[in-house]
């Protein structure tokens, strides 16, 4: 299996970047799936190529879900903490299959 883990764009280059893992360290991605890409920009990068670019948002909670991972693989995982959007909720469908749903039809 391979995960993708967000780096943010330190200096753009011709078909790759040097970016910023999420340990400080500086890689050299190559993004010619992507086209140009700028500094500050996050790219979701798998195994040394960018495939996605994603806005702040999505590369703060992929990096959340991502210490959550290391911290219960640590034995230190704490849903409350890592998981704070979605601790004290019910699951909710996608707005795709709420839009599916009949009047005698359960909502969860």
């Amino acid at each position: 299996m391979c995960m993708g883990t967000p780096m943010q764009v330190v200096s753009p280059g011709w078909f790759s970047a040097r970016c910023r893992d999420r340990d400080g360290s500086l890689v050299d991605i190559d993004t010619r799936l992507l086209g140009e890409v700028a500094t500050g920009q996050w790219l979701l990068v798998f195994t040394g190529a960018a495939r996605e670019l994603l806005d702040d948002a999505r590369a703060a909670d992929i990096l959340a879900a991502i210490a959550a991972l290391e911290a219960a693989l640590a034995g230190n995982y704490q849903p409350e903490q890592h998981f704070a959007d979605l601790y004290h909720r019910e699951p909710q469908l996608p707005p795709h299959l709420q839009a599916l749903l009949t009047p005698d039809t359960p909502s969860s």
